[in-house]
């Protein structure tokens, strides 16, 4: 199973970068941003994935503590990034279809590189303060994580009672610049969906909401499984619902991200297809010459 999400997931993206990489017509900010997220979903992927089926073809459950660590570490630096740049993607979304006369001035190469190296740097100190902050902690419970990674709420049970109350404050206290981001979505939907339905074209409305559908089932599906993994109450907690929940928010979404964002965007579809017939075509050719 996880063989088969992540080599979906790393065609998927794969193919996703390289359209964007290398045809002229998807150089839009929008693409752009696409293109950040593609590579923050391969990372999410090889963080996690390759690790589990190492172990689990090995028949080992082991990983060094630094290695703990650095996968804790990289998995935050990945899902943070990704979030932030889906935030920023409402927002290329939000002055397409709301400000279209000032898109080119509100969202310049050089304003789209600004917010996308301000997503990366976000999301490594936001890492980096709770790898830090995480591994701090003494543990007193043991060393055996019930999950396929390593994941901030079962590192703490390992810690000392008592301990894990400063790094629950930091999650509390980070939780607010989230916040801040899931609000902003919703307020820029709200905004989005008030102009698109004031567009008296049937055709006009299917087009705008045809590009705002993808990213809105993108957040939906990030968020809804990334909070129920960090919030669900107590009471409902069991092995075989924290490793479902951990696989949704940190496996599933990097698998079906360009799967939703290339059944909408007939441009990208046509750039895959472009690109695919091509190197098919060159294949043929070579074996040909080499006959």
């Amino acid at each position: 199973l996880f063989l088969g999400i992540s080599l979906a997931a790393l065609l998927g993206n794969g193919l996703i970068l390289s359209a964007v990489a290398c045809d002229q017509h998807l150089h839009t900010p929008r693409d752009f941003f696409l293109l950040h997220l593609s590579l923050t979903d391969l990372g999410c992927i090889c963080t996690t994935v390759p690790k589990a089926m190492h172990n689990s073809l090995w028949a080992i459950t082991t990983i060094s503590y630094r290695g703990c660590a650095a996968q804790l570490f990289f998995v935050l630096f990945f899902i943070s990034t990704e979030f932030s740049l889906l935030t920023i993607m409402c927002y290329d979304r939000y002055v397409a279809i709301c400000k279209p006369l000032h898109y080119g001035t509100l969202l310049g190469s050089r304003a789209c590189a600004h917010m996308a190296a301000a997503a990366w740097a976000s999301g490594f100190l936001y890492s980096l303060l709770h790898t830090a902050n995480t591994f701090s902690l003494p543990l007193c419970q043991g060393n055996a994580l019930g999950q396929f990674f390593c994941e901030i709420p079962h590192i703490l049970k390992l810690s000392c009672s008592g301990t894990y109350v400063r790094e629950n404050g930091l999650l509390v206290f980070s939780a607010f610049p989230f916040l801040g981001c899931f609000v902003f979505i919703v307020f820029s939907y709200v905004q989005i969906f008030k102009a698109v339905l004031r567009i008296p074209s049937e055709q006009g409305r299917h087009k705008a909401f045809s590009t705002c559908l993808p990213h809105l089932a993108v957040v939906s599906l990030f968020l809804s499984t990334g909070i129920f993994a960090y919030l669900k109450p107590p009471s409902i907690a069991s092995p075989s619902l924290d490793l479902t929940v951990s696989v949704l928010y940190s496996v599933v979404p990097p698998a079906l991200n360009p799967l939703i964002y290339s059944l909408r965007n007939q441009e990208l579809r046509d750039a895959i297809g472009k690109m695919m017939t091509g190197c098919f075509t060159e294949a043929k050719t070579c074996l040909c010459s080499g006959v």
